[in-house]
């Protein structure tokens, strides 16, 4: 039996959803992730016997002072992942909101941010009335982010591998940051990695079937794979939220 370890960016799995099957569209969030995984190893006509044994799932817990309503939907689905098998282990990061300070700019060439100079009819002077075409506009903005899943899924990732706890992985990221451990693992086991956002598939992450062990593979998740793969509503007493 060739043992899969699956490791799973749930913030990145997320929004890649969001973006795949539309925000305001029911129907996809309720995901099991277990059965996503199993879907996609028996795809694999060159990973015989595979069987996923551990999917470890990297999160952080929403903060209920920014939305109460989403705390609450996330706990319920991180419960219902939990009592049915859906995930073995669920790693916490952290959820950070804070306050940033940036220069005012807009999208320029490659989307690249381009820094708005003063110019009629705002303008901006200096004491004496003299015109200051080369002073750069500040803007504070509520900045929330997600911090610790990247880390998290490293660091599952490279201790099953190296402790022989598995035989082949899937990675459900697009996350570049994750270059090392995915090259480093390829070397030792077999890697999918599954790409959950609409993007195409990182730079950094690509590589070719045969580096390393081989029998590698690449896959882009579609809107189908999401509602294909929905837990039981309820989930052994967790029942989905409303709209999702």
């Amino acid at each position: 039996m060739l043992r899969v370890g699956v490791y799973v960016d749930g913030y990145n799995l997320y929004y890649g959803g969001r973006s795949l099957c539309g925000r305001s569209t029911a129907g996809w969030r309720w995901l099991d992730v277990r059965a996503l995984a199993a879907t996609l190893t028996r795809e694999r006509g060159n990973w015989p016997d595979a069987a996923i044994s551990r999917v470890v799932y990297c999160t952080a817990r929403v903060d209920a002072n920014e939305s109460r309503s989403s705390f609450a939907d996330q706990d319920i689905y991180l419960k219902a992942l939990s009592v049915t098998g859906s995930v073995d282990h669920i790693e916490f990061g952290r959820y950070v909101a804070r306050v940033k300070f940036a220069p005012l700019a807009v999208k320029g060439p490659a989307g690249r941010p381009t820094l708005v100079a003063p110019a009629w009819p705002v303008m901006v002077q200096d004491g004496a009335g003299t015109e200051m075409r080369d002073a750069r506009f500040m803007v504070s903005v509520a900045h929330r982010e997600e911090k610790g899943s990247d880390v998290n899924v490293a660091s599952h990732l490279l201790l099953d591998v190296l402790l022989g706890r598995v035989d082949a992985v899937l990675v459900v990221s697009n996350d570049s940051d994750l270059k090392l451990p995915v090259k480093e693992a390829r070397q030792r086991v077999p890697v999918g990695l599954i790409n959950p956002t609409s993007k195409e598939i990182a730079g950094t992450l690509r590589g070719t079937p045969t580096t390393g062990v081989g029998r590698h593979f690449w896959r882009d998740l579609c809107a189908q794979d999401f509602t294909a793969h929905q837990l039981p509503d309820p989930a052994s007493g967790y029942r989905k939220p409303t709209d999702w």
